[in-house]
């Protein structure tokens, strides 16, 4: 797989920049991505600062592909944020910058390149979705329904462009050690405080899960769940809904309990 031209976004930290030091690594012209105006990347790769949010951010890292590399065969689409909370504890704020990054980010990084590899005839778009975008875990409506977005976007694509040759694929992990936390914007802090936790004690590490997405992306999987429980939850969501439904809102009445325990604290405080 050696030789490829990849351009990986949010390479500066987490899953981005582990995919891009895997690829950089193999001997692939890697194009790093981020919001800095200037990284450090693995040997042999470039840099390119890249807002996803910004169309003409996005031209220039077109315009980068076109001049060093003549091309691009790989885009990843790995920039993004999370978001965690109650859903009346999220004002229009939130909604819009979880959306406007998770998934209108994503969508103008297909917007760009898709014509590229339609004249191609050849190219592979991986979009970093999540297992949230395909079962949905109470307390997180914005992500989840940024991720279930990713995911169907990346389907329809895969229909769109096949018969132009590109291949389109969706990774959805679940949770896994990296700062991603760091992106929690304190909408609602009792919620992030659990996600934190659920990342910090996560058994993959950042490094891991990118040898695990490229192996699926190599094989050009369309659905990549790179690890245990993100399979257990979409194959128990898919072939043992009642036992889906179950957990989910056991869960969701441990939240509940949480907040009537966090009430009646705040309330009994002098």
């Amino acid at each position: 797989m050696s030789g490829r031209r990849v351009l990986v976004t949010g390479g500066a930290s987490g899953l981005g920049r582990a995919l891009a030091e895997r690829l950089a690594a193999r001997g692939e012209r890697v194009l790093v991505t981020d919001l800095a105006p200037a990284l450090e990347v693995p040997a042999g790769a470039l840099y390119q600062r890249l807002d996803i949010t910004s169309f003409d951010d996005w031209a220039a890292a077109l315009d980068r592909v076109e001049r060093d590399f003549g091309g691009l065969d790989l885009l990843v689409n790995n920039a993004g944020i999370a978001a965690g909370g109650r859903v009346d504890r999220l004002d229009d704020a939130h909604w819009r910058r979880v959306l406007e990054i998770n998934v209108l980010g994503t969508v103008n990084g297909c917007r760009m390149f898709a014509p590229m590899f339609k004249a191609q005839q050849h190219g592979h778009i991986v979009n970093v979705a999540s297992i949230a975008g395909l079962a949905h875990p109470a307390a997180m409506s914005s992500y989840d329904a940024s991720k279930a977005a990713v995911v169907a976007l990346s389907e329809g694509l895969r229909h769109e462009l096949r018969p132009w040759g590109v291949d389109v694929s969706v990774v959805c992990p679940s949770f896994f050690r990296t700062n991603l936390a760091a992106s929690l914007g304190g909408d609602d802090p009792l919620m992030e405080r659990i996600a934190a936790r659920l990342i910090a004690r996560a058994p993959l590490d950042a490094t891991e899960m990118a040898a695990r997405v490229l192996r699926g992306v190599d094989a050009k999987r369309f659905l990549v769940l790179p690890d245990r429980p993100a399979r257990r939850a979409f194959w128990t969501k898919r072939l043992a809904r009642p036992l889906y439904d179950r957990r989910m809102i056991a869960a969701g009445a441990r939240i509940r309990e949480i907040e009537l325990g966090a009430d009646a604290t705040i309330q009994e405080a002098p």
